[in-house]
């Protein structure tokens, strides 16, 4: 079974209700054209002003506005729906960043919390410190679709290949992001295609992409990559959405006439 795989690019505000009527009406857009999967970008709900802002929307597991919108978005349009990223509570007054997937009929599949924070002072003055606000996660997960496995991750997850190697043989990656505009006109697609070249799976990336109300700049480049490293659909800036086809059976002949996963020798099965 084939798929219609849809990525949304925004330019989130410190406005919850503003984030999310923008993020509805771009999901509709995009299942109205046949999407079956749906990915938002991180921090799609909010970006405020400071790091720490987010604290105060966080969410208990399970239950609040932004999650039960989520549930209702993918029962409403009967899609599968990736939600980027939302605070979630942890133990020590932080939060999670925290990837949740629902199905198509709103059901909640699997939960994701990101696992390597953006602590970084880059050389144009920009300073970074997740982690005064977000705890980081511990584990890989990946979850079962329609259309074959999905792995998880956000962001600056996208560095750290061995990550992805834990999903290798999953047909599906996604990448729900915030890139910094420095960070993304260096790096962005380069990253991307290597893992999905690596990998020999979809990749599909939401990234924000303007200027918020902090100042801070995003890349932008939200795009859908196939398994030979193609991109087959990309969108440079502002709020929008793109769309392409999952060919199943162009994946496996990938996998069939290159078998770089068979050929991983014992010694790095562990990464």
């Amino acid at each position: 079974m084939d798929a219609q795989l849809a990525v949304i690019q925004m330019v989130s505000t410190e406005s919850l209700a503003e984030n999310l009527e923008e993020a509805a009406k771009l999901i509709q857009e995009a299942a109205s054209q046949g999407a079956d999967l749906v990915l938002l970008p991180e921090n799609f709900a909010f970006m405020g002003r400071h790091e720490t802002d987010k604290l105060a929307l966080m969410e208990a597991d399970g239950e609040g506005i932004i999650q039960s919108w989520l549930a209702a978005q993918a029962h409403q349009h009967g899609c599968w729906l990736v939600g980027g990223s939302i605070p979630l509570a942890a133990p020590d007054g932080r939060c999670f960043a925290t990837c949740l997937v629902f199905d198509a009929q709103g059901l909640r599949r699997a939960r994701y919390d990101k696992i390597h924070l953006f602590d970084v002072d880059l050389a144009d003055g920009e300073m970074y410190r997740e982690s005064r606000s977000i705890a980081p996660g511990k584990t890989p997960v990946q979850v079962e679709t329609p259309w074959g496995m999905m792995g998880l991750s956000i962001c600056y997850d996208l560095r750290f290949p061995e990550l992805y190697r834990r999903y290798a043989g999953a047909e599906i990656l996604v990448v729900p992001s915030a890139f910094t505009r420095q960070t993304g006109s260096a790096h962005w697609e380069s990253l991307l295609r290597a893992r999905a070249i690596e990998n020999q799976a979809y990749v599909l990336a939401a990234d924000q992409g303007g200027v918020h109300q902090n100042g801070r700049q995003t890349f932008g480049g939200s795009m859908i990559i196939d398994p030979w490293g193609q991109v087959l659909a990309r969108r440079e800036q502002g709020p929008g959405w793109v769309m392409a086809g999952m060919d199943r059976e162009f994946l496996q002949r990938c996998r069939k006439q290159l078998p770089v996963l068979q050929h991983r020798q014992p010694a790095y099965q562990a990464i």
